[in-house]
């Protein structure tokens, strides 16, 4: 077996990409074939997982924080990978309350429902309890997208809506979550007109972090009024600054 040269090696200490694996013949060593066999099994699991709405709903009330469940347009597992657009609509309008002027969190499965599982409790216990201003009720979203928090915060009114949600599982993470800010939600929206922070999960950006960088965009989105190309993420800068 042919093994990497030294200074592709020493890359592995700094990424977990698959770099400098070495070479068995004109293939992988066995190992490596088996780990990527193992990580593709796993990001497959992670898009067809179903989100366990009720476990989910038991920890944010652990957490003392109120919720309620709603479904997209999407029937069912396949509809929703198969048809985009029924991901992006809220079922019935009529189970959501009105409530004009408050932040709203939407929790949706997207395409993995394990990062959802594992991380956004986390994430919403630390930036709710530090929000100032009217939170409404936690919503989590069955087949959901992104575009279905404009959909669910146009009908309850909300000023601005952050969407937790699984994304596209790699061979290196299949449980990363992102989360969508997008000031005024309404049907119609552009993914400009929103802010993303990604790869949040404890080997990426740790849910603490992710929390810390959100609770940052949701004060400067309410300053300038605005989300999405026009809004810079310039935490970091802030928080080098003087006093």
């Amino acid at each position: 077996m042919a093994r990497p040269p030294a200074r592709w090696a020493d890359l592995r200490r700094f990424t977990p990409a698959r770099v400098a694996l070495g070479r068995a013949g004109n293939g992988l060593p066995t190992a490596a074939h088996l780990d990527f066999q193992a990580a593709h099994a796993a990001a497959r699991d992670a898009v067809h997982a179903a989100l366990d709405v009720a476990a989910l709903r038991a920890d944010l009330d652990a957490a003392g924080l109120t919720n309620i469940a709603v479904h997209s347009e999407a029937a069912d597992r396949r509809s929703y990978l198969l048809r985009p657009d029924f991901g992006r609509r809220l079922r019935d309008r009529a189970t959501t309350p009105s409530l004009p002027g408050a932040t709203l969190f939407v929790v949706c499965d997207g395409l993995s429902a394990t990062a959802v599982q594992h991380h956004a409790v986390r994430l919403l216990c630390h930036v709710v309890p530090r929000l100032p201003g009217a939170v409404a009720p936690i919503v989590v979203a069955e087949q959901g997208r992104v575009a279905l928090g404009d959909d669910i915060g146009e009908a309850m009114g909300a000023e601005a809506v952050a969407v937790l949600i699984g994304e596209r599982p790699g061979l290196s993470a299949a449980d990363s979550l992102g989360v969508y800010l997008t000031w005024q939600p309404r049907r119609g929206r552009t993914d400009a007109e929103r802010n993303c922070i990604s790869n949040i999960r404890p080997d990426g950006l740790p849910p603490e972090a992710a929390g810390d960088k959100l609770l940052w965009l949701i004060a400067a989105m309410r300053r300038l009024r605005l989300t999405g190309i026009r809004l810079k993420d310039e935490q970091s800068n802030a928080l080098s600054a003087p006093d």
